[in-house]
């Protein structure tokens, strides 16, 4: 069964509305992300980091795990390479055995399938039974990116117990779909619509479904901070819990726009507290009540609850 505050916190309790992609191949940019405030910080194996360079790299994501400096951020995790490639197994097991305890969840790229995830948590299972983990801590979080593992997405939500988000992939998707455009994140030119908003709501219906997260991909324009606030004020208003970021730039903007905005939470936390009243036996028992010049019953007091979990998990 699906978690009520679903749309503020996945199935491990924790809230994402920055989510920092980090090359794991750069000591420079691990440094860095040590201090931003970000809600979550993945070390990236993957497409940040050059194939030839991505077995020594995995000793380096090993080593700034266990740098006792920390991160800033709550949650760490690691995008391991996806399990087309060569490096996926040598991934888990380095990464799990050098630094497991350190490590909240995995992140697996281009997930085309349930047995995708059910392989990682396989293979997971053996690996933390072997260094001494407790078994099943380290979650996983299932990246949708591809048109297979879009018409999939209801199984690979149901997959498995470790998982804690579905994230949308917009770059791969695009030049899977043949959409116009280089830069990923950006509305393709010459189509008057939202290009992207069957792929999210389809990851987002299966998320929710399923009691997991959902968080959208990155914007790839860094200095352009406005087209980033109208990607991510675009997703948030889908439902969506955050969305990657690349540059400290587009991170107050990211943990602005997934949180409540301080009038929402007064007049949800208005809301509850009227609605909780009314309907009690020694406020009538009334179900439908008047907030603000706005009829309220059990559907507007259930966005009310939402708009109060989503800022409560970000400390309102």
């Amino acid at each position: 069964m699906a978690r009520v505050d679903a749309v503020s916190t996945g199935s491990d309790g924790q809230v994402r509305r920055t989510v920092l992609a980090v090359p794991g191949s750069s000591d420079r940019f691990i440094a860095k992300a040590r201090t931003l405030g970000v809600d979550a910080v993945f070390l990236d194996l993957e497409d940040a980091v050059a194939p030839h360079v991505k077995e020594e790299s995995r000793a380096r994501v090993v080593a700034a795990l266990n740098d006792p400096a920390g991160f800033a951020a709550p949650l760490v995790t690691v995008r391991v390479n996806d399990w087309t490639t060569s490096w996926t197994y040598g991934d888990v097991i380095e990464v799990v055995t050098g630094a497991g305890a350190r490590v909240d969840a995995l992140l697996l790229p281009k997930v085309r399938s349930a047995a995708h995830v059910q392989a990682l948590d396989l293979l997971l299972t053996q690996v933390e039974r072997a260094a001494g983990l407790a078994v099943g801590r380290i979650g996983i979080e299932a990246q949708i990116e591809e048109p297979e593992g879009l018409l999939n997405v209801r199984e690979i939500a149901a997959s498995s117990p470790r998982l804690q988000t579905l994230v949308y992939g917009p770059g791969d998707f695009m030049a899977a779909l043949g959409m116009g455009g280089l830069n990923v994140g950006t509305q393709p030119a010459g189509y008057e619509a939202d290009a992207f908003h069957h792929l999210q709501m389809t990851i987002l219906v299966a998320a929710r479904a399923h009691g997991l997260q959902a968080i959208d991909g990155p914007f790839v324009g860094v200095r352009d901070l406005e087209g980033f606030r109208r990607s991510a004020r675009s997703s948030a208003a889908l439902g969506y819990d955050g969305k990657w970021v690349l540059h400290p730039s587009q991170v107050d903007a990211g943990n602005e726009i997934y949180s409540p905005s301080a009038e929402d939470f007064e007049r949800a936390q208005r809301i509850a507290a009227a609605y909780a009243e009314s309907t009690a036996a020694a406020g009538g028992a009334v179900g439908a009540i008047v907030v603000d010049d706005e009829m309220v019953d059990e559907a507007g007091v259930k966005l009310a609850r939402a708009v109060l979990a989503r800022g409560r998990a970000a400390g309102m």
